[in-house]
């Protein structure tokens, strides 16, 4: 029997009731059961980063937030857009994981929602040159832009639009194939 698989999933909004929040919760139904599905909620807690931070003494919220990833075989984003980029919240918490390596060849999927018709469309645009940099692994299939959100999803997150439920699912077997594929290291 293999290691369980780990897949973590933050939003990019820290606002009560986020409908990204809410449709990575709803993800959690899309999961077997021999996959772990969390979602980490405390990047509204970090300390703006600062390089001179970024140490072996540096936050302790940020060390415990590397190690999560660091345990995670796949990461989940889902944000809003504001001004045309990914929220400062996001930016600030991917920021502190520039130095450290989290995302170098981690399996990720990155969807954006908005009530926009566009979608999110330039967030996911900016956030995916941003992963690129840090040498995320993208998945096939591992993008989804969810445009005027309120006519797709109901208020907790769930699909109620037949072909976003449809490119959910795909995203979410995406997912899972890759990590799949994945072997165990050798210790």
């Amino acid at each position: 029997m293999g290691k369980r698989k780990k897949v973590v999933a933050i939003s990019g909004s820290i606002r009560e009731s986020s409908i990204n929040t809410n449709i990575l919760e709803n993800l959690a139904s899309f999961f077997e059961g021999n996959i772990d599905y969390s979602i980490y909620d405390k990047i509204g807690g970090f300390p703006h980063f600062n390089p001179d931070l970024d140490n072996e003494e540096g936050p302790k919220v940020i060390e415990e937030f590397r190690q999560e990833l660091n345990e995670a075989d796949a990461l989940i984003f889902c944000t809003p857009e504001y001004a045309r980029g990914i929220p400062g919240v996001l930016k600030n918490a991917i920021d502190w994981l520039v130095s450290s390596g989290q995302l170098l060849n981690k399996t990720v999927a990155v969807i954006t929602a908005s009530p926009m018709v566009s979608g999110g469309e330039k967030a996911q645009a900016s956030f995916l040159q941003t992963l690129e940099m840090l040498n995320a692994n993208v998945v096939k299939n591992g993008t989804l832009v969810i445009s005027s959100v309120r006519t797709k999803l109901n208020s907790k997150g769930e699909a109620i639009d037949k072909d976003t439920r449809l490119s959910l699912e795909l995203l979410i077997e995406s997912i899972i194939t890759e990590i799949k594929k994945k072997k165990a290291p050798l210790v």
